[in-house]
């Protein structure tokens, strides 16, 4: 087959849907099926794809759920996912109906700040550097807040620099760190397009080269906590100590904690894909948290109260939006921020992190009672019936 792909596609972008389309069939010598498949797919949501995306030919759904039974901070709410995995949408309203007789779940959360790093080369006086940087510190604030003055009429913006040297193989570097509140929007566009901006004025007080302008995903200013707790009652006492177990050797053994974190991203990921948010840079921002110090480790925490039940934890970086990016183009995105009913982007950070949470739960009460296939494999058969 690949015998029968040009060497190049030249403007392939350039080209209609229709056309794109076209030549992919062609090239793979496309069954009457297979153009089906394709043309199937041909509704409003493809056409909006491709204003989102490059070379589109057509759209690749997903299942779109809601889980069930969550009350966050003594509001229910059902929780729009965006999945193929049916155990995923299952266990999450499972955990959360064990849940609410405990209350539910609790979460708190940060304000919406995120960092920008612009990093600068060949700076002859480092020292020197960050005192005239120091000097000039309110002025620089008030340019990159100048770019973006919706955002700081909204309350949000700038709120500080930091600078700081960096070793690495290629010698020292100096480091600039935006503090940028971005109120509801994830805050990537925003925080680029204020590290781009400053770079040539910054360049000039430091005599130095900016090498990079670009947000950071490690969001260590923005994070959730959630919490919540399982009744013995219900779930058992003997379970409560396996669970506890459980937790134990996620927490010092990298290999289990890799898989023990990928349990709390499958719910996360759900709601991120079905909200139209990042799931890549959220992923990042939580496994380079999970390492944070120097090892990888569970993100979740696990304890027993004084009446024996189970008492579950999470904290994570979320940066999340409901406003900009792909959430002013797709129509699900909207609607499943209307099925959400969330005001803020931090009150979806704070859905996330309980979703997180009981996803976590619920795959931990499965291992260590019947094992994770049967359930798994129960639903699976489903599909085929």
């Amino acid at each position: 087959m690949a015998s029968n792909i040009p060497g190049e596609l030249s403007k392939f972008y350039k080209k209609t849907l229709a056309e794109r389309r076209g030549i992919v069939e062609s090239i793979i010598g496309a069954s009457g099926h297979d153009s089906r498949l394709l043309r199937d797919a041909l509704n409003e949501e493809v056409l909006q794809a491709d204003l989102l995306s490059e070379n589109v030919i057509s759209s690749f759904a997903l299942p779109f759920s809601v889980a069930t039974n969550f009350i966050i901070n003594e509001k229910p709410y059902l929780v729009p996912m965006a999945t193929e995995e049916a155990s995923v949408v299952a266990a999450a309203s499972y955990a959360a109906k064990l849940a609410r007789p405990m209350g539910g779940f609790s979460v708190q959360g940060t304000d919406p700040v995120m960092v920008g790093q612009i990093v600068l080369t060949q700076i002859n006086n480092h020292s020197s550097a960050i005192h005239d940087l120091e000097n000039h510190k309110h002025e620089l604030l008030e340019k990159a807040n100048s770019y973006d003055q919706l955002l700081c009429s909204l309350g949000g913006g700038v709120r500080d620099m930091s600078f700081y040297e960096q070793q690495t193989s290629r010698g020292t570097m100096l480091v600039i760190h935006l503090h940028v509140d971005v109120r509801d929007a994830m805050g990537a566009n925003i925080i680029n397009t204020m590290a781009e901006a400053l770079a040539p004025d910054i360049e000039k007080i430091t005599g130095g080269k900016a090498l990079l302008k670009i947000v950071s995903n490690l969001t260590l200013q923005r994070r959730v906590k959630a919490q919540a707790t399982w009744s013995k009652d219900s779930i058992g006492a003997e379970t409560v100590q396996r669970i506890l177990d459980a937790y134990a050797f996620a927490d010092v053994n990298s290999h289990r904690a890799t898989t023990h974190n990928k349990g709390i991203m499958n719910g996360i990921d759900a709601v991120a894909l079905a909200t139209g948010n990042d799931t890549r840079a959220i992923e990042a921002g939580a496994h380079a948290f999970a390492a944070q110090d120097g090892c990888y480790k569970s993100l979740t925490v696990y304890q027993e109260d004084d009446d024996g039940n189970l008492q579950g934890s999470l904290e994570i970086p979320l940066a999340v939006g409901i406003v900009g990016g792909i959430t002013n183009y797709h129509k699900m995105a909207k609607l499943a921020l209307k099925i959400l009913n969330v005001s803020s982007s931090g009150e979806l950070a704070m859905v996330m992190g309980a979703v997180g949470l009981a996803q976590n739960f619920a795959a931990l009460r499965a291992l260590v009672g019947e094992g994770i296939q049967k359930g798994h494999m129960r639903l699976h058969e489903r599909k085929g019936r």
